[in-house]
């Protein structure tokens, strides 16, 4: 008797390793149901989603982060209204320190910022208050290429005449490339822009060089496709340089800010603004948010990319969707936070950072 319990020892072994797999299973299902149920009771009980906009109405920064507003919603679990706020200041750096440390951590805010605040970071500016490796990065719907365009009255209509005739710009906020890039430019390569600051955006920027006020303008070559088709079909603007490494396919005529360095620093100074096209027009979260609710943000994140709805509103202003996932967004801000001591020390000597 006694041999045959040993014998028949491990076959209830296998018969209890057996039950406790399933019971292993059943728990993290229900875990997993749970998970899901608090997402979605989370929502509900919130109701809304605060989206910080870190520039004033009328560029490309807000027009595609209220048609994200729009549609984004519905693809989280509780379906919660997403309200567009615009927070302008320091080229987004206002918006950005306030994601970071005074918006709530709980899934409740999301930011949409300028694609240089990891370059003003890795850049040392003193008005960055946050890390933006430290972010919770949701996602990308695009690329940027920011653009500098003159009005067809302006006296210089391409970069090589404002190496002999001053070019007055609109400047929308020392974080902007539409004040960094022209300061550049004057240094590296000569040219003569006389950036005017005060302006809140692209769209009262572009305003400004409508109403004369000054020469020119920045803004993103999406945003011009999609709100002043008519300046282009009426050829009231000439667009004279895209802050990208090389030129687009679609703007093969107008030249690269990288054709622009005349060494080898040059290039690595000027490739650290270029490449926020890469960053584009990304949406984050505050840090250290739960993760089944930074799971939730991204999954709907990407399932809202696919979405017909928002990709017919999309194709009727004729904007771009290029977009990305977190992961990608992860790598690419944290090798752009990397930049040479050299490169840093020559910046502050252009912008006279102490």
């Amino acid at each position: 008797m006694k041999y045959r319990k040993l014998y028949r020892a491990p076959g209830a072994l296998r018969a209890f390793v057996a039950g406790a797999a399933v019971l292993c299973l059943l728990i993290a299902a229900a875990s997993s149901a749970h998970a899901q149920q608090s997402v979605e009771e989370f929502y509900r009980s919130k109701r809304t989603i605060n989206m910080y906009i870190g520039y004033a109405p009328g560029g490309s920064y807000d027009l595609y982060a209220r048609i994200v507003a729009k549609h984004l919603g519905k693809h989280i679990p509780g379906n919660p209204t997403v309200i567009a706020n615009n927070m302008p200041g320091a080229g987004s750096l206002q918006a950005a320190n306030y994601l970071y440390s005074v918006a709530p951590k709980d899934g409740t805010a999301l930011g949409a910022l300028g694609e240089t605040v990891v370059m003003e970071q890795a850049l040392r500016n003193p008005g960055v208050k946050y890390d933006a490796t430290k972010y919770t990065w949701i996602g990308r719907i695009a690329s940027s290429n920011n653009i500098i365009l003159v009005w067809h009255k302006s006296k210089a209509q391409s970069i090589a005449d404002v190496l002999s005739t001053e070019m007055t710009m609109a400047g929308t906020g020392p974080g902007n490339l539409a004040e960094i890039v022209p300061k550049l430019l004057n240094a590296l390569a000569g040219t003569k822009f006389k950036v005017i600051s005060g302006y809140a955006s692209a769209g009262p920027g572009m305003l400004a060089m409508e109403r004369g006020e000054t020469d020119a303008a920045g803004t993103s070559w999406a945003g011009i496709k999609a709100t002043k088709q008519d300046w282009l079909r009426e050829k009231k603007i000439k667009i004279i340089l895209q802050v990208l490494p090389t030129r687009d396919p679609e703007l093969p005529d107008v030249p690269a800010l990288l054709e622009f360095a005349k060494t080898e620093q040059d290039k690595a100074l000027l490739g650290v603004y270029a490449s926020g096209g890469a960053i584009g027009r990304s949406y984050t979260a505050p840090p250290d948010l739960p993760p089944n609710i930074a799971k939730a943000l991204r999954d709907g994140f990407q399932a809202m990319t696919k979405d017909p709805e928002l990709r017919g509103e999309l194709a009727k202003v004729q904007i771009d969707l290029e977009p990305e996932d977190h992961v990608y967004l992860e790598k690419t801000v944290a090798g752009a936070a990397n930049v040479s001591d050299e490169v840093r020390e020559r910046v502050r000597q252009i912008f006279a950072v102490k």
